[in-house]
């Protein structure tokens, strides 16, 4: 009986051992300042989130900004890997990235797969339409080829409001509305925030371009974390926290979205709060 009281201490020890080890090495905030680096996954497509400055040729945004302050928070130097939106939940679940900075929607069903930090952006879905087309309202789109981007929440958004559209997703949004522009579809689905910004690229062209007044559903844009990373969260918040109490993230907002900008919006009608939705 003493040697197998005996093994049983020691291999409740050894259990013990692992678990701390496990739990030591499960605090990816620690990791990431051994490291000295954060990865944030972004769509880099998706302007005026994240996209390429033409004339930089560097990742420019509302989220790379928000993402720089949360690598001067933790004291790391920020490192940007481009994804798809389809990819962007398995990459972070698969650790190739340590956060999402990647016009991310907060949704139920995405809260059993990752954890949000605070609502960033709080925006619904719109559609873009060529204006010869003479659609003036969803029901119209019935039966009509749609376009969007593969893997978001703008094909379900779509869906819903028009079961029988003919819908046909891209890979990024970029593609997306050229294949609007090339006459590949009649109208074309995307964050009202983006696509105000897509509009805003038309130029002369944009007589031929229709949005429709009609918002689909209210979406809450957020970084993305992996599950069970409450270290790196609380950082990540405390910085949005931070930037909202000092002004700094009205100041973003009308920086990449306020009046002047491609998205022209007139005012912010949010603050960076609650990770609630």
């Amino acid at each position: 009986m003493g040697n197998r009281r005996t093994f049983i201490a020691v291999a409740a020890a050894l259990a013990a051992q692992l678990s701390f080890a496990a739990s030591a090495h499960a605090d990816q905030l620690a990791d990431i300042k051994k490291k000295g680096e954060i990865v944030f996954g972004v769509l880099g497509t998706d302007e005026p989130n994240s996209f390429i400055d033409p004339k930089t040729r560097e990742l420019v945004g509302y989220e790379i900004d928000l993402a720089k302050a949360v690598a001067r928070k933790i004291g790391v130097k920020p490192v940007f890997k481009q994804l798809s939106v389809a990819a962007r939940i398995p990459e972070l679940q698969q650790g190739h990235v340590d956060v999402l900075a990647a016009t991310l929607t907060h949704n139920k069903e995405r809260e059993a797969q990752v954890d949000f930090a605070l609502t960033h952006f709080v925006t619904g879905s719109k559609v873009m339409v060529r204006s010869a087309s003479g659609i003036t309202a969803l029901p119209q789109l019935a039966n009509k080829k749609v376009v969007t981007v593969r893997g978001g929440t703008q094909e379900t958004n779509i869906r819903a409001v028009v079961p029988t559209a003919n819908i046909v997703t891209f890979e990024n949004t970029q593609q997306a509305f050229q294949a609007l522009q090339q006459g590949k579809g009649i109208a074309y689905v995307n964050d009202e925030s983006s696509l105000l910004a897509d509009y805003g690229k038309l130029g002369p062209a944009a007589k031929n371009f229709t949005i429709l007044p009609t918002s689909i559903g209210v979406e809450a844009i957020a970084l993305g974390l992996r599950k069970g990373e409450k270290n790196l969260k609380g950082v990540v918040d405390a910085t949005l926290r931070e930037l909202e109490t000092s002004g700094a993230a009205n100041g973003l907002f009308n920086k990449w979205y306020g009046p002047g900008t491609r998205p022209n919006m007139a005012k912010r009608t949010f603050t960076i709060s609650t990770d609630k939705i």
